[in-house]
């Protein structure tokens, strides 16, 4: 009788699980069974493994043989444990040693050919492994890159099996041909799903390596919504623009990830970890650095947004632009259910999905924006524009924004038509987003310095408590917000948004806590009227 044993990782979510793949061979008849609450693709590994073992010159060996998943309480899935099983099969016929394969972890799809294929979630597979003190990793050549991230763990890309039947027996390790550089690299199609990247904002890099991305001076007039932009990206605050159809609401939504800082090391490897599972990672690019931007259609469905899907719930576009922009664009078409399962991630910055194969909670801390037209034709409020729609119309049509939704987001412009003036470029040229960029670093490093020793690092993270009684504001600065208050205009946590959004214009402007008139420029980005104070990027 022969035993052996290899380690792979089972993705929940975004989390991993490492997993003992164990190999049992008996006396009898030869049958290869496979235990462990395994799916239907994991089930096929029987096929994929037998091939690609007689493939790379090793013998199949003719006994009773069972593989076994342990623990076999968590579904398994995916072709990523095909390699760890035909290490345990060779280690069990004793064609490697077992001790060597004992402590390692391998995760890749073997194809019949006895090459080793590429397969999604490596990263969070790796973090799982390193978490649970392995420190040996064996993956395809392609996702090595992508599995050092991770530090302390050595790390082994292999292109074939029988590389890594030499490595492990200590022999000469055989040469494999590389991938004709000519045409697409087929071994790389595993690691995209078809179409999961559309909509995910991650332009294509062109010839050159470099990505195009829009500039915020492109973008003509809107000085107060160039400056809610700047405040949101600033502090992380939540936006709405409602306006006209083509005022340039889409411009500026699609501008705002320029202006956000390059992601830290910790929200880099979050953000791969999730783009790696949902198959949108850009080959070639095992570290997203950059914010990432995700405008969903509007027919898209709560599961979509959320997360969902057959059997364990799959990444939704919620955690696609996990530390990233959410653009929701003729938000008031998304369905309710879809607009109302937002709430609870902005407030937690996760979304937890219950489903009957399990539950899952996945990250989903973002920047919404919100783009809305103020009726059904759009022309509302332009004077003389014609616009047809009865009172009855343009209330049905702005209350499927709730209003639970709306207190949650900070701020709220109405985008002007733009004038000849502005389009005709006699007005001058905007801002760029690198400049408007370096005041929203600036911003960041303050608030970051102020907020050093606490679980939070933008102002839209501070809780109302810690606002009112630690960061206080300037004696005598929240009388009008008070007002407000009492007038019912603003709720308990509107007055909470009003004081963060104060904190982000005080340090845009370099001071070390809000007065009146940021007090006053918080208020009239939320309540959108007017309180007579200039919106003027940087300081006054």
């Amino acid at each position: 009788m022969g035993f052996a044993r290899a380690c792979s990782v089972a993705l929940v979510g975004v989390e991993g699980v490492v997993v003992e793949v164990q190999a049992d061979l008996e006396p009898g008849v030869a049958a290869f069974t496979l235990v462990g609450l395994p799916d239907k693709s994991l089930v096929e590994s029987r096929d994929r493994v037998r091939a690609a073992v007689v493939n790379s010159g090793a013998e199949w060996p003719q006994k009773k043989l069972t593989v076994g998943l342990s623990p076999a309480s968590v579904p398994k899935g995916g072709s990523g444990f095909d390699l760890a099983v035909a290490c345990a099969v060779l280690g069990a016929a004793e064609r490697i040693d077992p001790a060597a394969i004992a402590d390692v972890v391998m995760i890749g799809e073997l194809g019949l050919d006895g090459r080793v294929r590429p397969v999604r979630g490596v990263l969070p597979a790796v973090l799982a492994a390193a978490e649970a003190g392995y420190r040996h990793v064996v993956v395809p050549e392609q996702t090595a890159g992508e599995a050092a991230l991770v530090p302390g763990l050595s790390v082994l890309g292999v292109r074939s099996l029988r590389q890594l039947i030499a490595v492990l027996g200590d022999e000469p390790v055989p040469e494999e041909p590389a991938a004709d550089r000519g045409r697409p690299d087929t071994m790389l199609a595993g690691l995209m799903v078809p179409g999961a990247g559309l909509g995910t904002g991650l332009a294509p890099l062109s010839a050159d390596g470099t990505a195009h991305r829009p500039d915020l001076a492109d973008v003509a007039g809107q000085g107060r919504a160039r400056k809610a932009l700047e405040v949101a990206a600033a502090g992380g605050h939540h936006l709405l623009l409602s306006g006209p159809p083509g005022a340039g609401k889409t411009m500026l939504a699609e501008r705002l990830t320029a202006l956000l800082p390059p992601l830290s090391r910790q929200e880099s490897l979050e953000v791969t970890a999730v783009h790696s599972v949902a198959g949108i990672l850009p080959p070639g690019e095992p570290l997203i650095s950059r914010a990432p931007y995700c405008a969903p259609h509007h027919s898209a469905t709560m599961q979509s947004l959320v997360g969902g899907g057959n059997g364990l719930p799959r990444p939704g576009a919620v955690s696609l632009a996990h530390r990233g922009v959410l653009f929701l664009d003729e938000a008031p078409e998304f369905s309710g259910r879809a607009l109302d399962a937002l709430r609870q991630p902005l407030e937690s910055g996760h979304v937890v999905v219950a489903r009957a194969a399990g539950v899952v909670r996945l990250p989903a801390r973002f920047l919404m924006i919100l783009a809305a037209n103020p009726c059904p034709c759009g022309r509302h409020t332009l004077a003389g524009a014609g616009c047809e729609c009865p009172p009855s119309a343009v209330r049905r049509y702005q209350a499927r924004l709730s209003g639970p939704l709306l207190d949650r987001v900070d701020l709220r412009v109405e985008v002007e038509p733009v004038g000849r003036a502005d389009l005709m470029g006699s007005g001058g040229r905007g801002e760029s987003s690198a400049e408007v960029a370096s005041r929203v670093r600036a911003a960041r490093e303050r608030a970051a310095g102020r907020l050093a020793g606490t679980p939070w690092t933008t102002n839209s993270e501070v809780p109302g408590h810690e606002l009112r009684t630690r960061l206080v504001a300037a004696p005598g600065a929240l009388m009008a917000a008070e007002r407000d208050m009492e007038r019912g205009i603003l709720t308990a946590r509107g007055l909470d948004r009003v004081l963060r959004v104060a904190w982000t214009v005080a340090d845009l402007r370099a001071a070390d806590r809000p007065d009146a008139s940021d007090i006053a420029v918080a208020l009239e980005l939320r309540t959108g009227i007017q309180r007579g104070v200039p919106m003027q990027a940087g300081a006054r």
